[in-house]
């Protein structure tokens, strides 16, 4: 009997990219539905699913999109889109809703989010729950999950504690992170969309999904500083304006303004389970606690566990904040053989040679006495390699090169460690900039002439 089509919509957002695996690994034929599914094709399962282009504010690209489709996720938000985004969510949702029952869609599971609709909440939170309606105004069974904090690398809360709480020795915030909330971890949100395929007691109902330990939002922040060794208070103020605070994470955090607006407001409000039936529906969900979740997390910092979103195999310079790390990451056409310019690689940090910029590479291998920055290779082969940094520093940092496509790609990665880390890195910014643009093009160069 044939795998059933599995749809999973939002393909290039944070839930959906760790769905898809474990969806590929249960054996499922999964069409992926994105926007732009060019964004998607450095992903390592890219070439397993079948892509298509539709967006959910254009009716006519759903029908090709739910064209044999079993089963539907829904993974989509437009917090991104600044003001506004509740009446396109909306549309948005009634638009999937049509097209699903046109289609002969025999299920649709919807991840959305953890509040009390009885009570006073904020804007972001009331449209995750009014999409819920929205989708199950049509004919197909709409199965979904309300989840609160979601505690995983790349998880937008999670990266926002994350960030602050190694910046900050003295948090400051509003008198709401007293605020209570129980969060879940990011693999226990995949179990429970994975069981819902299966498990039909479920289908068509709601399910609020969390953790059982009730926690402050204050809570999560100390608990992730001690998993890090750092010592941690809390400051908190009779008044901040929401529009301030995101200002602030937009800065300092992976989370860009309009989507910190929006989850601010939502903090101001408990993120509690009102009705605990998830667990007795779905057993087969184990719970994890918030310190596991937190030690999982840390698992992925490293540059070759993390999700590469960023890597669209185009060229041209690109500074981030992602999964824990800063990141500096350039990428120049060649047209040379990976061969070659492994070869030139291979002699970065050998014998006191940088390749550019050497005496800025002495000097500051000289502050730490030592002639080699760079001495541990992690990873080795014909069109890859990746070193990590032995200089002391407030955090741990690596340097890597990768030729695809016709491209070199070369990505340094520092993993901040308290507000030295982040001092560091921004003192640091001007002289990457210089050494690190002119080290990919002399790598491209002595490959083209050797």
């Amino acid at each position: 009997m044939p795998s059933p089509l599995i749809l999973v919509t939002g393909a290039t957002g944070y839930i959906a990219s760790l769905l898809i695996p474990q969806l590929l690994e249960k054996g499922y034929l999964v069409r992926a539905m994105a926007r732009t599914p060019e964004r998607l094709k450095k992903r390592t399962w890219y070439k397993q699913v079948e892509m298509v282009r539709a967006d959910v504010m254009e009716p006519e690209t759903l029908i090709t999109a739910m064209q044999g489709v079993q089963t539907a996720y829904y993974l989509i938000h437009n917090m991104a889109s600044g003001h506004g985004y509740t009446t396109i969510e909306l549309e948005g949702a009634r638009n999937f809703a049509h097209a699903a029952e046109q289609a002969g869609v025999e299920h649709i599971i919807y991840l959305g989010g953890l509040a009390d609709p009885e009570q006073h909440i904020a804007p972001h939170m009331r449209s995750r729950i009014e999409t819920g309606v929205t989708l199950r105004k049509g004919s197909v069974p709409v199965t979904e999950f309300r989840a609160g904090v979601i505690a995983g690398s790349g998880s937008i809360s999670f990266e926002m504690i994350r960030f602050m709480t190694e910046l900050f020795p003295i948090i400051p915030g509003p008198v709401w992170l007293k605020n209570k909330s129980q969060p879940i971890a990011v693999q226990n949100v995949i179990d429970y969309l994975l069981t819902a395929l299966t498990n039909s007691s479920g289908r068509g109902g709601v399910f609020e999904i969390g953790m059982q330990q009730v926690f402050l939002y204050t809570d999560l922040m100390k608990m992730y500083a001690n998993a890090r060794g750092h010592k941690r208070r809390m400051i908190l103020l009779p008044y901040v304006p929401v529009w301030f605070m995101a200002f602030g994470i937009d800065m300092m955090t992976p989370v860009p303004y309009p989507i910190a607006y929006a989850l601010v407001g939502g903090l101001s409000s408990d993120s509690l389970i009102l009705h605990d039936i998830a667990q007795k529906t779905f057993p087969e969900v184990k719970l994890m606690d918030y310190e596991s979740a937190i030690a999982e997390a840390m698992k992925r910092l490293h540059p070759l566990k993390i999700e590469r979103v960023w890597d669209d195999g185009s060229s041209g310079v690109k500074i981030l904040k992602h999964e824990g790390f800063f990141i500096d990451h350039r990428a120049v056409e060649v047209s040379v053989s990976a061969e070659k310019i492994m070869d030139v690689v291979k002699r970065f940090d050998k014998n006191g040679d940088w390749l550019f910029a050497n005496w800025l590479w002495r000097l500051r291998g000289w502050l730490n006495g030592k002639q080699n920055n760079f001495s541990n290779v992690e990873l080795q082969n014909e069109n890859h390699i990746l070193f990590r940094s032995t200089l002391k520093a407030p955090g741990e940092g690596w340097m890597e090169w990768r030729v695809e496509d016709g491209l070199l790609i070369q990505t340094a990665y520092f993993a901040p460690r308290g507000l030295g880390g982040f001092l560091y890195w921004y003192l640091l910014t001007p002289f990457h900039a210089y050494v690190f643009q002119g080290l990919i093009k002399t790598i491209a160069k002595k490959a083209v002439v050797q």
